[in-house]
C-alpha cells in the first residue's frame, strides 16, 4: 500500500507541476497573511491598544505551522538515477 508521498513521487511532471504550484502560492498567500498580521498589530501597539497583539501572534503560528506541515507535500521529483 503506497502513501500519498510516494505516488505523487512517481507521477509525471505535468501533475509535479501542477503541486508544486498549488503549494507555492499557498505558502506565498501564508505569508502574506502573515506580514498583514505584522502591519496590523505593530499599528495597533504604537497605538497603545494591546488587545489585538495575543491574537494577531496566535494566528501568525498557527499559519507558520500550516506551512511547515505544507512543505511536506513539496514533490521531490523524478529521481532516476542517470549513469
Amino acid at each position: 500500500m503506497s502513501n500519498f508521498r510516494r505516488s505523487q513521487n512517481q507521477a509525471n511532471p505535468n501533475k509535479l507541476n501542477a503541486i508544486l504550484s498549488t503549494i507555492i502560492f499557498i505558502l506565498i498567500l501564508n505569508v502574506t497573511i502573515q506580514i498583514w498580521l505584522l502591519y496590523a498589530s505593530l499599528n495597533n501597539a504604537l497605538d497603545n491598544n494591546k488587545e489585538i497583539l495575543i491574537p494577531a501572534f496566535v494566528a501568525s503560528f498557527i499559519l507558520f505551522l500550516i506551512g511547515i506541515g505544507l512543505l511536506y507535500y513539496l514533490p521531490i521529483g523524478n529521481s532516476k538515477k542517470q549513469l
